[in-house]
């Protein structure tokens, strides 16, 4: 498998996890299945129980000690568990396409500044595909914008942020399967405390928990994996931008399975958005 193959077969598969995250955190927070501190733990959890299936808690202790993983392991932990939290809790006073914005928004900025922070310069080309691709972002969810709590906001925008920085740890990781593990597994100890301190608050129902550990196991446990893989074919402004297409791509599983129709508004935005990422990949091929 060529490279460019490999680049757009993990980005939409990792794309699409995160679509999929969305909807489930969406269903399960949205209609009062489960709390957010208590859906948070549950992902996380879950989380590591897939890697301590798939890897094994002796092989995740161990890589640590290396020195890859010794210098960076705390920090995307604390990030991890950061987005999160804030995720979860900004959506109860959050609309989701107002979100969607925000986090995106949160997530290009912080992409794009760390980019320029480490010595990149973009080119004009670039800077209109990313506005394009926000535009086309900003039309999808236009009907559906509302003004925020502010309290909503600051969660949403942190948890981009926090989401921002944590996929900049992820580029020229060796090894993604192993650090994504060790990151999940690293937020224990945020975890024991938020239980700790939000127990008496814990709402729990069995749809909230399937839907936390479907959150945690696959979209988040895997499908953050498969992201750090495709952060080593990709370029900091490159994953910044592909990420504007989770909102569309969630859509667009509302055609296929919830029989949502195709509206114009949807063609539109698509167009936008897409175009805005091809406009900044061809960048690449030129370079």
């Amino acid at each position: 498998m060529n490279n460019s193959l490999k680049t757009i077969s993990y980005t939409l598969i990792a794309l699409i996890a995160f679509a999929a995250n969305s909807v489930l955190c969406r269903l399960a927070l949205k209609d009062h299945a489960i709390d957010p501190s208590s859906f948070t733990v549950i992902r996380l959890l879950a989380g590591v129980a897939m890697f301590a299936l798939l890897l094994g808690f002796n092989s995740i202790k161990a890589k640590p000690s290396t020195p890859q993983l010794h210098k960076t392991t705390k920090w995307p932990a604390i990030l991890l568990f950061v987005y999160a939290i804030t995720f979860s809790w900004a959506y109860l006073s959050v609309e989701t396409g107002t979100g969607a914005l925000v986090l995106f928004g949160a997530v290009q900025l912080t992409m794009i500044l760390a980019s320029l922070r480490s010595g990149n310069r973009l080119r004009l080309i670039e800077w209109c595909g990313i506005s394009l691709s926000f535009l086309g972002l900003v039309y999808l969810v236009w009907p559906n914008l509302a003004t925020p709590s502010m309290t909503g906001f600051i969660l949403m925008a942190i948890a981009g942020i926090a989401w921002g920085l944590y996929s900049v740890s992820g580029r020229g990781v060796l090894t993604p399967s192993t650090q994504t593990a060790v990151n999940f597994t690293y937020t224990l100890p945020l975890v024991a405390l938020l239980s700790i301190i939000m127990y008496p608050s814990f709402d729990i129902s069995w749809q909230g928990v399937l839907l936390g550990v479907l959150s945690g196991a696959f979209a988040s446990a895997l499908g953050y994996t498969i992201w750090f893989i495709a952060l080593g074919y990709l370029s900091a402004t490159e994953a910044a931008v592909v990420q504007l297409s989770v909102p569309v791509i969630a859509a667009f599983g509302g055609v296929i399975f919830v029989s949502e129709p195709i509206t114009l508004r949807l063609m539109v935005a698509s167009v936008l958005v897409l175009g805005g990422i091809l406009a900044v990949l061809l960048v690449k091929k030129r370079g």
